[in-house]
């Protein structure tokens, strides 16, 4: 993929009426787990500085959802990761995240140090996306304990381990 391919995409703050979209990129992957529209309405309008969109020829190509842990300002959580099937094998999700947690680092706050996430073993897409941004970070990555499937008590969902990217230099 040529550089000038991949800056057809505009990275930007997720907007409310990004929500449906969202939501129906959550369904069409067929992978993510599916969250109510409510859910994405409330990311878009009141967590919009930790989620980012990615649009091509004014379409919702890709997203991010994720927050700022309560108790650890300095950990970035995500969420979810979404690319449409029109914008996948060009790298849109490592942009994705690169430039969200850019944007996160440049708060007046210290920003964020450490990135986590939950993944399951057999989601190997996301499994190589954040060894392939610690490798972009130049960060550590370690696998932990995030969520066993006996913590999706009720429902048919594996196991999610945590995955922790950091400590984030200035790269």
């Amino acid at each position: 993929m040529l550089e000038s391919e991949k800056r057809e995409f505009i990275l930007r703050r997720p907007r409310l009426e990004d929500a449906p979209w969202i939501w129906r990129l959550v369904r069409e992957t067929g992978v993510l787990d599916e969250n109510s529209s409510y859910v994405y309405l409330l990311l878009c309008r009141d967590f919009a500085d930790t989620c980012l969109v990615a649009e091509r020829d004014s379409q919702l190509a890709g997203f991010v959802t994720a927050y700022r842990l309560p108790l650890r300002t300095d950990v970035l959580f995500v969420w979810q990761i979404g690319v449409s099937s029109m914008a996948r094998r060009q790298g849109l999700g490592l942009r994705m995240l690169t430039e969200l947690i850019s944007r996160c680092r440049d708060e007046n706050d210290g920003g964020v140090s450490f990135v986590e996430a939950t993944v399951a073993l057999s989601n190997e897409p996301s499994q190589r996306l954040f060894k392939s941004l610690a490798a972009r970070l130049e960060a550590q990555l370690v696998h932990g304990e995030g969520f066993l499937e006996t913590d999706f008590r009720f429902g048919n969902h594996e196991a999610e381990p945590l995955i922790r990217i950091g400590p984030i230099g200035d790269n």
